[in-house]
Parts: structure tokens; sequence; C-alpha cells
């Protein structure tokens, strides 16, 4: 097996686990793989590496700018819409089935980095937040049109934000004399009611809002849902998340074939089957010196699973 490249070469974006997750994918050199969350394009490169002439990548991002990234290869099909729309293009290019499949979950570096892209509180730019910059949503209309009982369950539940309830509260108080625009006004209007670190509790409530103005969670769970009919048998999917909302939805799904929390009634007899088996019993994480090169890498959990040969097994091992 080639080695892949170093991800300490990328400048756009760090790939995070990029040796564990490409490896997971065990890639024949004819095989046809996707990358759901192309980005940088490090895992993609690092594919094509173990591509031969008759191998076949595709590639998704719904940013425009990740589009600069592709590299000239006949071996890549780039497709710049949402991962959740996955069979459809997948169809759309003549492939009804795939070895392989990798996606990132985690917003890329260079999202972070473009001040005017609103994903971070370290600038001063408008509130913004959105991957694809052709859907209508910002984070400034969800401040500024979202209940307070929306806001409430939205801070509480992507977020987790301690005191919720306060900062929903607070934010529609602060609209009704002038709405938001920007992340230095947002900032200024709650920063009497911030608990504990600063930068932490602002990342929660920008998490928060990213994953709303995205839908993350809506997007991950389709994708999730068409992964078993789209795997060959013997394919895989390796997935990398950063929170605990993601993960526990590859979790449950791998595992199960279902999305809901396992019934905790020790009595109860669950008739769930999983076309797939889990890999990585426990998620795979970041070496300590990932994590060392790159801080944004420690909180990636990567999950792996593998297309059952024979439907008829018992799902949960």
């Amino acid at each position: 097996m080639k080695p892949v490249p170093d991800p300490e070469d990328a400048s756009y974006h760090v790939p995070v686990m990029l040796a564990e997750a490409v490896d997971a994918l065990q890639v024949k050199p004819d095989g046809v793989y996707v990358d759901c969350t192309f980005g940088g394009g490090g895992h993609s490169k690092a594919i094509l590496a173990l591509l031969g002439p008759e191998g076949k990548l595709i590639a998704f991002d719904q940013d425009e700018a990740a589009a600069q990234n592709v590299p000239e290869d006949p071996r890549i099909i780039f497709v710049p819409h949402n991962f959740r729309h996955i069979a459809r293009f997948l169809r759309l290019h003549g492939f009804s089935a795939v070895d392989g499949i990798l996606a990132d979950l985690g917003v890329s570096s260079h999202q972070f980095d473009e001040a005017d892209r609103g994903f971070s509180f370290r600038f001063q730019a408008d509130l913004d937040m959105r991957m694809d910059q052709r859907q209508a949503k910002t984070a400034a209309d969800i401040l500024n049109t979202y209940s307070e009982q929306q806001l409430h369950k939205l801070f509480e539940q992507y977020g987790e934000v301690t005191n919720s309830k306060t900062l929903a509260k607070t934010i529609v108080t602060a609209r009704s004399a002038q709405p938001f625009k920007t992340i230095e006004g947002f900032r200024n209007a709650v920063r009497e009611i911030v608990k504990g670190n600063p930068n932490k509790y602002f990342a929660q409530v920008f998490q928060a809002l990213r994953i709303e103005v995205n839908d993350e969670l809506g997007a991950a769970e389709e994708m999730l849902s068409q992964v078993p009919s789209l795997l060959k048998p013997g394919g895989r999917a390796a997935i990398i998340t950063f929170h605990s909302l993601e993960d526990r939805l590859v979790k449950n799904f791998f595992r199960r074939g279902t999305f809901d929390e396992p019934d905790p009634n020790p009595f109860s007899v669950e008739q769930t089957v999983s076309d797939l088996e889990v890999v990585t019993r426990k998620p795979v994480l970041p070496t300590e010196h990932e994590m060392k090169l790159n801080p944004r890498s420690r909180s990636a959990k990567l999950r792996v699973a593998e297309k059952r040969t024979n439907n008829s097994e018992n799902s949960e091992q």
C-alpha cells in the first residue's frame, strides 16, 4: 500500500486522522469511493494515491470554495452539492454501488479562518455561518426570527449551553431594540449573561447556531441512511465526527440500523437488524502527536462499519 500524504503539508485544511480513515477503507486500486466532505482535498488525495487508472473517486462539497482544490485528475468527479443527496448524484454519474464512503463531518479550518464566513466568534463579521452560500438562512436570521422557546431548545440541545433559557430570553429582548447583524453586536448584547470561560461559552453558542443554519444533523442522518444500500458487500464507511450529537447518530446507526437510542428496559426485545457490521467497537481517536500538531482534532472520533456479505446475520456482535 502506498503511503498517504503527510497531513502537515496541508494549508487549506489539515485533514483529521488522515491515515486512519483512509486505511480503514481498505482501498482497492480499481474501486469506486466517495469523499462526502472534500474540503481541502486531503482525504481525497490520499485515496487517489491508492487508486489505479481504473479507480474512481466521487467527491462532494457544498462550499464553493472547495472546488478550487480539486486536482486535475480524470479519476475524480466533483459534485458541488450537500452529501445528503449522495444516492441521487451517484446515480446521475452512473454508479449504483461503491466500495467505500468517507465523511469528515467537521467544519474545515478554511471556513473557521475566513473571517467573513462568520463561523468564528474571534472575528468581526456578519452572522452568516452558511456552508452553502446558495442557501438563504443565516445565523442572523435564526437569532432575529426564532421564538424564545425555539432558541432555548436550540442552545440546550445543540450547544449544551448551561444557561440556554436565560440566553434565549436575552436574545429576544435585545433584538426588539435592534436586530442582530454582526458577531460583535451579538457578543455585546449577551456579554452580561456569559457563564464560565467566555471562549468556551461562545464556542458552544456558535456550534449550536452553525448546526441549525446548515441542518448538519439532518444532513448526516440522510447521508447515513443511504450508506447501506450504496455500499457493495464488503464495502466500508468511515465517518469522522466532532461532537457527541453526530457521534451518537453514527454509533447507533452503525450498530442497530436506526438513529433511535437503545431501549434501556432490560426486558425489551429489539428487532432492529443492520446491514452494517461495526469494525471499530470503540471510536478511533487522534494520536497525541496529531492533537499537538492540530488542536482542532482533539474532539474527533472515527467510526468504521462494513457492509455485510450475508444480510441474514445478526446485527450486533
